[in-house]
């Protein structure tokens, strides 16, 4: 830890969060300002591009906030991630890359960058440790964002270590919630499944497609949960090493799909597409480092399901059908 005084965070604070229009930056937002903070920043792509050095640096420079929280990312499922390898590495090393490094120049002293348990091995122990990174091969579906969330971790490191700043991350499991992409080329695996399951409910359809053979086991956070585990750290003064941030449980994903069906109410069957990949056979995040600090994830997932549901209702039909 850095021997310098702790910042703590307060209503007075500004704050920067940065990718403030998707699904985990507006998370932040919303659970910031139910805590009374006022003084947010939280630029669109329009009024700030990520991607663009010069702009992030005079942002930095002009705003100078007292906190940032990086949740800016180019994001997508095991279909996006695998066809635009080049695009996922390049866009996430260029918006972390800009956005801790401006944060040093204007003065930042305490930052949060968020990444993503693909950081992790592909055959990892389970549950996954903090410490099993870089200790064996990724799942080569997505190295190419994962190896670019891995430098965002060492930048974050190294700026602690060479000028004594506290900037911490965290890594969160598989995230879904208010907000979510539920694109069907682009999108993580439960949000396809509340359109794909919802779309064949309207339909009067009698099964279901889901990719892979449906043993692989995943763990789910609510996006609410986690902006709440990222205030509660940064409150706290949290200057360690990187966090797990989940809910220590997992289901197959035959038992996921089982629940969206029943929260969305369509009773057709299951039908696996083996020729489709699988991903990474199971990830379990170990969140016994956060449990100690005294946080622990509230949304059980098919409360959580269904509140995804009746946003992705909100949002694509204007009501709950």
């Amino acid at each position: 830890m850095s021997s310098q005084a702790i910042p703590v965070l307060g209503p007075s604070s500004k704050i920067l969060v940065a990718g403030a229009r998707g699904m985990v930056g507006s998370a932040l937002v919303r659970r910031l300002k139910a805590a009374g903070y006022d003084r947010l920043l939280a630029p669109s792509r329009a009024e700030l591009d990520l991607l663009d050095q010069r702009a992030v640096f005079d942002y930095l420079a002009r705003e100078r906030p007292d906190y940032v929280f990086i949740a800016a990312a180019k994001v997508g499922g095991i279909l996006a991630n695998n066809t635009y390898r080049a695009d996922f590495i390049y866009q996430n090393l260029v918006i972390e890359a800009n956005l801790v490094h401006g944060a040093h120049l204007a003065g930042v002293q305490r930052l949060m960058f968020l990444g993503s348990s693909c950081i992790y091995p592909r055959d990892c122990p389970q549950p996954i440790k903090e410490e099993y990174l870089l200790s064996g091969p990724l799942e080569q579906t997505n190295e190419p964002y994962a190896i670019a969330k891995i430098a965002g971790i060492k930048l974050c490191e190294s700026y602690n270590l060479q000028y004594g700043r506290q900037y911490v991350s965290v890594m969160p499991t598989n995230l879904y919630g208010p907000n979510d992409n539920y694109d069907l080329n682009h999108s993580h695996v439960l949000p396809a499944l509340i359109r794909k399951s919802h779309e064949a409910k309207q339909r009067g359809d009698r099964r279901l497609v889901v990719w892979g053979s449906g043993q692989p086991r995943r763990e789910f956070l609510y996006v609410d949960d986690l902006a709440d585990a990222c205030v509660f750290l940064m409150e706290r003064g949290y200057d360690g090493p990187l966090v797990n941030v989940g809910t220590g449980q997992d289901v197959t994903i035959r038992e996921l799909a089982e629940t969206v069906m029943r929260v969305v109410g369509f009773d057709g069957v299951i039908e696996f597409d083996a020729s489709k990949p699988d991903g990474t056979p199971r990830k379990l995040l170990d969140v016994s480092r956060l449990h100690a600090l005294g946080w622990h994830a509230r949304t059980p997932l098919e409360e959580g399901i269904r509140l995804s549901w009746q946003d992705f209702c909100a949002r694509h039909e204007g009501e709950v059908r």
